[in-house]
């Protein structure tokens, strides 16, 4: 372990960053359960492929929309216990979908259910950063934020357990898989120092500001773009390139796989030269990358090399986006995080909609790939723009953290 590591997990308390993680990967995975088995459930229920994109969008959308909630709930009851709540009914939920599901119109409640899991993203990456001081939240997130790496352990066992055992059983598996997280956040997590008590208005202040709505724009791209192909693509590659179901989830961990590291990557590229910097880089590829997963429709290995850059470009940006976000709101980071998750994540609902709306009308994917690309740089065009006003007032150059002159970063941060 290099030194520069050990002194980042001297700074904090790691044991705290560590059950962030898996309380974020493990509530991703559930989250994206349908995606991973949208094959399976189209199978049963003769799915067109509207509904097929609308089935996987359900709960991206419901997930998004209850970001913010839980976000405020863990400014008044802490981030831990907001995050044992949440898990809990988790298991709730996945009892649910074991015992009762059993036609189109439940799987659509399912995904509502499912949302309540993709809720976790601001509050696991507030709890996982808030032990580290400044110039090292951008890692520390990082790491915290490649729990979306849940999205592997979905797409990778899903399908082989959806195909032995039924792909409603797979809901009851993964109710014990949460007892994991659980335990880890019960006996090691700690709640951060870093609690200012304000109003409510205070608390969410940050929606009436335009910073937060540009950040939100933002991680429609690369968060939105990330969990909406990542629930997409075993549909994608079993229909267009006809392979198995457990081929389809294989071929997609392959591309979520390479997000989800590197978005601990970016988080530390932008604590060097800057979350600016790193986004416009994310955005010109990311664009590039979708008009050309969408032209490279014949070749399977053209299109899977396409897509782990694609992932790549996507998981940099999130974990840039978010060196950003404790610059810009250090004292309500929950609360701003989940919102600008909230935004992002209601993007993601878009893309396996314009997936199927493109495949029912012209009978090809393409067009829902040009769509997602034009919004990628529209969304770098406006950031050009913001960042010189960000530059000038809580930034350094490129989106560094600023630091007044003689300061020196601590070796540790409020571990009372």
């Amino acid at each position: 372990m290099s030194s520069s590591f050990k002194t980042f997990l001297k700074s904090g308390h790691w044991p705290t960053l560590l059950a962030s993680f898996l309380y974020f990967d493990f509530c991703f995975a559930i989250w994206v359960l349908n995606g991973a088995m949208a094959p399976f459930i189209t199978e049963s229920f003769h799915l067109d492929a509207a509904q097929k994109g609308f089935m996987i969008s359900v709960p991206i959308l419901a997930g998004a929309l209850m970001r913010f909630p839980l976000g405020v709930l863990a400014q008044y009851i802490g981030r831990k216990n907001a995050a044992m709540v949440e898990m809990s009914l988790i298991v709730l939920a996945l009892a649910f979908g074991y015992f009762v599901v059993g036609s189109y119109s439940h799987v659509l409640a399912m995904g509502v259910l499912l949302g309540i899991a993709g809720a976790s993203f601001g509050v696991a990456l507030s709890l996982g950063s808030g032990w580290f001081p400044p110039r090292y939240k951008g890692l520390a997130m990082g790491i915290a934020g490649a729990g979306n790496s849940g999205t592997v352990l979905a797409v990778l066992f899903a399908p082989p357990l959806a195909q032995k055992f039924g792909w409603q059983t797979v809901y009851g598996l993964a109710a014990f898989t949460m007892l994991l997280p659980m335990a880890v956040m019960w006996f090691a997590a700690k709640e951060p120092p870093d609690v200012e008590h304000q109003s409510f208005r205070e608390h969410i202040s940050c929606l009436f500001e335009k910073d937060g709505w540009a950040f939100s724009l933002i991680y429609v791209v690369t968060f939105g773009g990330f969990i909406g192909l990542a629930s997409f693509l075993p549909t994608y590659f079993y229909d267009q390139f006809k392979v198995t179901k457990v081929e389809a989830g294989q071929l997609t961990m392959l591309a979520t796989l390479m997000g989800s590291a590197v978005r601990v990557v970016g988080g530390a590229v932008s604590d060097r030269v800057g979350g600016i910097t790193t986004l416009t880089g994310v955005l010109v590829v990311a664009a590039l990358c979708l008009v050309a997963c969408g032209m490279a429709g014949q070749s399977l290995v053209v299109t899977t090399l396409l897509f782990m850059l694609c992932f790549a470009a996507f998981g940099a940006g999130n974990g840039a986006l978010f060196q950003l976000v404790p610059l810009r709101w250090p004292l309500t980071t929950a609360v701003a995080g989940s919102m600008i998750g909230e935004v992002g994540a209601l993007g993601g609902g878009f893309i396996p909609n314009a997936m199927g709306q493109s495949m029912q009308r012209t009978g090809s994917y393409l067009w829902g790939f040009v769509a997602f690309a034009a919004v990628a740089l529209a969304m770098l065009a406006m950031l050009r723009v913001v960042q010189i006003r960000w530059t000038r007032t809580w930034a350094e150059k490129g989106g560094r953290a600023r630091q007044a002159p003689g300061q020196h970063e601590p070796t540790s941060y409020g571990r009372g």
